[in-house]
């Protein structure tokens, strides 16, 4: 078996092990990255795509006709046409639950840092304000501890469960909020109800015409002020705009977003002004962790073995 891998630096920062992955073929080409005018020279005659970004579309997938399986490197499926795969019987397998301890961790890490001001502490020390006090420490923002408070989840599957089990560890009150327009049921409160309860929210949800702007700026009026919000799911979930005024009329006390509307912000965003205070902003890498990047690969390698032994797993066409 020929295969391709179209974008392997997305995943691979020379710290990953491709051995298993190059033994699953015949011939295996790695490309850093891969333009659209690239792409049809690169897949023409292989047998094998694998794509993390990358997309391959349907008239890609007709100028391929020795193409029997996809392999996307990640757990999102929209950059390959999966009805066209599936009329011409390509087999589309992705990866899935690798990062669930990296992304839960981050989670974690955000609402410490929120909790315990430590940007604006690391920024005092750097600034030579500890040098300068009057006594041995900083008491200059707001320190709470996580025991004790309540944290809010909206999007309880694999993720929002790993979260809630490390909330529930520093000592967090844990409640699950249903989604608008999704029933709820004796574990799950209303949406409305649950958001002027919670001293922590933290999202987990997909992105969908349902919860695009699910926080916005009624949403922000409704919690408490001493409230966080962190979103490690998709950007277009918050009002970014909504975000931005509530923390400057603190509305809320603070919040951390792993993930912005539009990815790379090359045309700037409004959360990436540096005055908004009490806002971390990472780059989308809650995901990155070297072990869950690596379970990546050896997932690919399974779903390659799975499919030469004629039982395909993580199908999602």
């Amino acid at each position: 078996m020929k295969a391709v891998y179209l974008d392997y630096a997305s995943l691979d920062q020379n710290d990953l092990d491709f051995k298993a992955l190059h033994a699953s073929f015949d011939n295996l080409k790695l490309y850093p990255s891969t333009t659209s005018q690239e792409l049809l020279s690169r897949v023409q005659d292989v047998d094998v795509i694998i794509t993390n970004k990358v997309v391959v579309d349907s008239d890609t997938i007709r100028s391929c006709p020795q193409l029997k399986l996809i392999l996307i490197s990640a757990t999102g499926t929209n950059n390959v046409d999966l009805a066209a795969s599936k009329a011409k019987g390509i087999v589309v397998c992705n990866c899935q639950a690798y990062g669930t301890a990296a992304v839960a961790q981050h989670t974690l890490m955000l609402m410490l840092n929120l909790a315990t001001s430590f940007m604006a502490y690391q920024k005092a020390v750097q600034a030579g304000e500890w040098q300068k006090a009057s006594q041995f420490c900083l008491l200059d923002s707001p320190i709470v501890e996580l025991s004790g408070k309540t944290l809010g989840i909206i999007g309880y599957g694999e993720l929002g469960q790993a979260v809630a089990k490390l909330a529930q560890a520093f000592g967090m009150k844990v409640l699950v909020g249903s989604l608008p327009k999704r029933p709820s049921d004796a574990s799950r409160i209303p949406f409305a109800e649950l958001l002027p309860q919670v001293d922590f929210l933290s999202l987990h949800c997909p992105l969908t015409e349902d919860t695009r702007h699910l926080i916005s700026h009624a949403e922000f009026k409704a919690m408490k002020p001493s409230a966080f919000l962190v979103n490690c799911a998709r950007g277009g979930i918050v009002d970014e705009a909504a975000l931005a005024e509530a923390l400057r009329a603190g509305e809320i006390a603070g919040a951390a977003t792993d993930v912005l509307s539009v990815e790379p912000p090359k045309a700037g965003n409004v959360l990436l002004d540096t005055s908004i205070p009490n806002l971390i902003v990472t780059p989308h890498n809650a995901w990155g962790s070297v072990d869950a990047r690596q379970r990546i690969v050896n997932q690919m390698v399974e779903n390659v073995a799975a499919f030469k032994a004629g039982q395909p797993i993580r199908q999602v066409n």
